[in-house]
């Protein structure tokens, strides 16, 4: 997954004479947006992404005998949502009918859930899905008959059934997405010929200097602390809690199988920390010293604070894949 570079084509209104400003570190990017470009920074990023999305799309729509299934796969707070959706776009733009699946709907009531080493439920664990029950679906809809989908409710911890059904029909193409997409075992039954598998990552934003990547870890961490304070009511202290948890989970449960992706994805933007630092802070800063994460905050808040923020976040697109953190999206979750 190679790193987007991003070049700005800049006219002087006075002489006529083009410039290109090339961003390739942090300095670069704190010029350009110092400089006002913010909003060209925002709509070449996103639009180099939408090319890439684009391209997977072409892949799948013109391929001699069409997947039935997508598999889309990645670690926490990798984008794999929003991706979905755009990627849904893309394909209806190519004459196919996409139809995603949350994996999560197929958990298994939290009575049955796993447990990890430390008493508390393991929903990382590909057991924490009702994996009998998935392959039968996906079965069945490979023979042209119909399921009734399940959905899982979250604050009961039990499946219940949504009185959606599907079957699937010429064009339709089926989007399986969560972190365990990629687990042999969540479709064992299904034949390969029948998947296009993806995997969606974030690869470290940008060069902080000539020698210094910015964390790839840390930035998806900035994502989730933001989202889960906006959508689930968690403080910073709570996710960062969390998050060697989720990653012990994706160590074993996810990135062993980023081998048997078709395509690999990078959903980061060049922008993104710039964008993400105003939100991000506030929440940082209620982490006190006698807390067991203000090591992790203040590394956090160290990071941050060397971007020079974007001063108008309403230059993001409704469809930009960090919308899906920051709110605002376009795409209905």
């Amino acid at each position: 997954m190679k790193q987007d570079r991003i070049i700005l084509q800049i006219s002087d209104k006075i002489t006529n004479e083009v410039n290109f400003i090339e961003l390739k570190d942090l300095k670069d990017l704190n010029k350009a947006i110092s400089d006002g470009w913010t909003k060209n920074i925002v709509n070449i990023s996103e639009l180099a992404m939408d090319l890439r999305i684009g391209k997977i799309a072409e892949t799948i729509s013109s391929a001699f005998c069409p997947p039935k299934f997508i598999l889309i796969s990645g670690p926490s707070s990798s984008g794999k949502t929003t991706f979905s959706k755009r990627l849904s776009l893309h394909l209806m733009a190519r004459g196919m009918k996409p139809f995603p699946i949350s994996i999560d709907d197929y958990f298994v009531d939290r009575v049955r859930t796993p447990i990890d080493e430390n008493g508390e439920y393991d929903y990382e664990s590909v057991h924490a899905v009702d994996i009998d029950l998935f392959n039968e679906h996906l079965d069945l809809l490979t023979k042209g008959e119909e399921i009734e989908l399940p959905r899982y409710d979250f604050p009961t911890g039990t499946s219940q059934k949504s009185g959606h059904k599907l079957r699937m029909t010429d064009g339709m193409v089926v989007l399986l997405e969560g972190i365990h997409a990629l687990n042999p075992l969540l479709t064992s039954q299904i034949d390969d010929s029948y998947k296009y598998k993806i995997y969606v990552s974030s690869l470290a934003p940008i060069m902080l200097d000539s020698d210094t990547m910015a964390s790839r870890t840390d930035s998806r961490l900035i994502r989730r602390i933001i989202r889960d304070n906006k959508y689930r009511g968690a403080s910073a202290q709570a996710t960062i809690a969390r998050w060697p948890s989720v990653r012990r989970g994706e160590e074993k449960w996810v990135f062993p199988f980023q081998k048997y992706a078709d395509v690999e994805f990078n959903s980061v933007q060049m922008y993104e920390l710039a964008l993400l630092k105003d939100c991000a802070l506030p929440l940082l800063k209620k982490i006190k010293e006698d807390m067991p994460e203000y090591e992790t905050a203040q590394r956090l808040k160290n990071l941050l604070r060397q971007f020079r923020s974007l001063a108008d976040p309403s230059v993001i697109p409704t469809v930009s894949l960090l919308r899906e953190f920051l709110g605002g999206s376009g795409f209905k979750y």
